[in-house]
């Protein structure tokens, strides 16, 4: 009879946590496109429903991880590689808030971010499923997920050149704080994914 290695149970938790926290990520910038799309209320409630539902995973894993005597990758590179993918989820959520809150309906380059954050998520989401097998993979992806950052960091660049062409009145400044702060959340959402690629990187060098 051959006995089940608990050491390797759980460090196959820690990875499946992180890629269903990381598949919830690429759920909700899916989601998030979805809404940009349909204005739909319901749209909206379900990427808060899915970041709740990826909070719910990522304290499942901190859990794990305060009660581990071994994980498969270094502890910390665990813990912020979660956080991390965790902030892109949480932007996609403030996006969807203020957007309601301001009453705004989304600009050209709101769509064109939100497609390559959606692009992002999907590419940090395979890099994570491949990490432990296919570390060289992984690192494919994760710099995929660094290049789209580029893309929508230059997005964001010409978004905020395109906002402070001479507003005429009260309403326009208006308007433009608020669709700055839009903005702003995606660019924040494309950092995070940015630094979750970074993670991915240098835990595969620490693999290989």
């Amino acid at each position: 009879m051959r006995l089940s290695n608990p050491f390797r149970s759980r460090s196959n938790n820690f990875l499946s946590l992180l890629a269903q926290q990381a598949d919830k990520t690429r759920e909700g910038l899916v989601m998030l496109e979805q809404f940009f799309k349909s204005h739909d209320s319901a749209d909206a409630r379900r990427v808060e429903q899915i970041e709740k539902e990826a909070d719910e995973l990522r304290r499942i894993l901190i859990d794990d991880l305060n009660r581990a005597f071994v994980t498969p990758i270094d502890r910390e590179d665990l813990f912020t590689l979660s956080r991390t993918i965790d902030d892109v989820l949480d932007y996609a959520y403030t996006t969807v808030d203020e957007i309601e809150l301001f009453q705004l309906e989304p600009t050209e380059l709101m769509y064109k971010m939100v497609e390559i954050l959606r692009l992002a998520a999907e590419e940090l989401h395979l890099g994570v499923l491949q990490l432990r097998e296919r570390p060289q993979v992984a690192l494919q992806h994760a710099m995929r997920a660094k290049k789209l950052e580029n893309r929508a960091e230059g997005l964001y660049r010409e978004a905020l050149a395109e906002l402070f062409q001479q507003p005429k009145t009260l309403d326009d400044v208006m308007l433009m704080l608020k669709r700055r702060e839009v903005y702003r959340h995606l660019s924040n959402a494309a950092d995070r994914g940015d630094e979750a690629g970074n993670i991915i990187s240098d835990i595969v060098v620490k693999m290989t």
